[in-house]
């Protein structure tokens, strides 16, 4: 990676995540923090607001902020309803985004990738930014092509709206990449509490739990007969996320399509 200064502008900055990328943006030498975008506090500064060590200003309207701090990233950690649409107005405007929220639908995907082809510029939606759980997630696929019987259970925090996980989603797409769909369990199963085997994909089960204590946590359970494989990582904080994140903002200025999933941009 060059040294060439990267300008940033951070959606969500007061999140949980947001004050870690805007930590992670001012630490950085090769990054300017440049800008923030934030449904209130408009036209105050993160020093003022978060007690943050910079003095970027905070934009309640997205296309103010591109055409006043003219951006090279945006990193988006808002929701997805929020995150489409600033993806969108991203690309519009010729800023590259690095998107951390889920619920993109494939039409969605098509879409965006449609600009990113006519705007000939990068952008990148990461269901996860922790660079273990990526590893996790091509581990899977890795084993699937061995063990076609698997379980996919995730756990997040209470306050995660969306379930399953966009993590366990993608995770269940890749191995569906290399496996054959399956049903699984006895033929005969009944649920006696509906719900009880939780969600399907092409014959996968995924479970969601939701507690307050946990941050993100996904295990992938393969068996076979004599036999199991359970391939587990852990977030214990928002920080772990950030290693992805940083990676995510130096290879989308080296692409100019989108990119789904950090396992799409590491070796």
């Amino acid at each position: 990676m060059s040294n060439e200064t990267i300008k940033v502008v951070i959606a969500g900055p007061r999140g949980r995540m947001g004050q870690e990328a805007v930590k992670l943006a001012v630490r950085t030498p090769h990054f300017e923090l440049v800008g923030a975008i934030d449904h209130t506090y408009d036209q105050k500064t993160l020093r003022e607001v978060m007690s943050a060590d910079s003095d970027a200003l905070i934009y309640t309207d997205i296309r103010a902020c591109f055409r006043e701090t003219k951006p090279d990233v945006l990193i988006d950690l808002t929701t997805p309803e929020i995150g489409k649409k600033h993806t969108k107005a991203a690309l519009e405007h010729g800023v590259r985004p690095v998107v951390g929220t889920t619920g993109f639908s494939e039409a969605d995907l098509q879409e965006l990738h449609a600009l990113t082809e006519e705007k000939e510029i990068g952008a990148i939606i990461a269901p996860n930014f922790a660079l273990g759980a990526v590893l996790m997630m091509k581990f899977s696929q890795m084993a699937a092509n061995y063990f076609e019987d698997v379980e996919i259970i995730e756990l997040h925090h209470d306050q995660k709206l969306d379930a399953p996980s966009g993590t366990a989603l993608k995770t269940a797409e890749m191995i569906s990449s290399v496996r054959s769909e399956k049903q699984q369990g006895h033929p005969d199963e009944k649920e006696i509490l509906p719900g009880a085997r939780g969600a399907e994909l092409n014959g996968i089960r995924l479970h969601s739990v939701r507690l307050p204590g946990l941050i993100a946590h996904q295990e992938v359970m393969f068996g076979m007969d004599g036999q199991t494989l359970k391939l587990r990582h852990d977030s214990y904080n928002r920080a772990s996320f950030m290693s992805g994140v940083k990676l995510s903002v130096e290879q989308v200025m080296k692409i100019d399509q989108l990119v789904y999933g950090l396992e799409n941009i590491i070796d």
